[in-house]
């Protein structure tokens, strides 16, 4: 029969966690040159790293990048219908209705009467919500600087365009 530790022996547990630091990625390594080679690879690592870096920003706030993205939506409109943010973003109808309940708490979005169904509710951006946007500026130039470091400005712009091309194609 096993017998448990008494009251002032401690047992350390067979397995411990260590933050473990991860090395540096050789980008010469034969496994990192195939996943290198795959574009669609590259963008989508370059996709989260972008998510990663304006996300630490935003998390001061509470929000994160899909609470911004719908704000940059509102930014556009004069109000939108939940069903059209959802489509319009490529999110879940549900998903829309958590994050505006989130953009309500803290007055930078609001539902009010659709003006031609008054039995609709469409959201809009409140001062608060642009003012918001403004502040954030800053922030996204910042996160575009660092991943797009390497390139110089015409690089840049280049690229941009050709992403711009992809995603009114590709996202439509």
């Amino acid at each position: 029969m096993l017998e448990s530790p008494g009251p002032t022996e401690r047992r350390e547990p067979a397995i411990t966690r260590q933050h473990v630091t991860p090395e540096p990625i050789d980008a010469n390594e034969p496994w990192m040159r195939g996943l290198h080679a795959d574009t669609g690879y590259l963008l989508y690592r370059l996709g989260l790293r972008s998510g990663q870096l304006f996300n630490a920003f935003l998390q001061e706030s509470g929000l994160r990048l899909r609470h911004y993205a719908v704000l940059r939506f509102l930014a556009t409109t004069e109000g939108a219908l939940q069903r059209e943010l959802s489509a319009r973003l490529g999110y879940d109808p549900s998903a829309i209705v958590g994050l505006v309940d989130d953009l309500e708490k803290l007055g930078f979005a609001e539902r009010r009467p659709a003006p031609d169904d008054r039995r609709s509710r469409i959201v809009v951006l409140t001062e608060d919500g642009r003012s918001f946007l403004r502040d954030t500026d800053e922030a996204g130039l910042r996160v575009t600087n660092e991943l797009l470091g390497p390139l110089d400005a015409a690089e840049r712009e280049a690229l941009h365009a050709l992403l711009l091309r992809i995603a009114e194609d590709g996202l439509n």
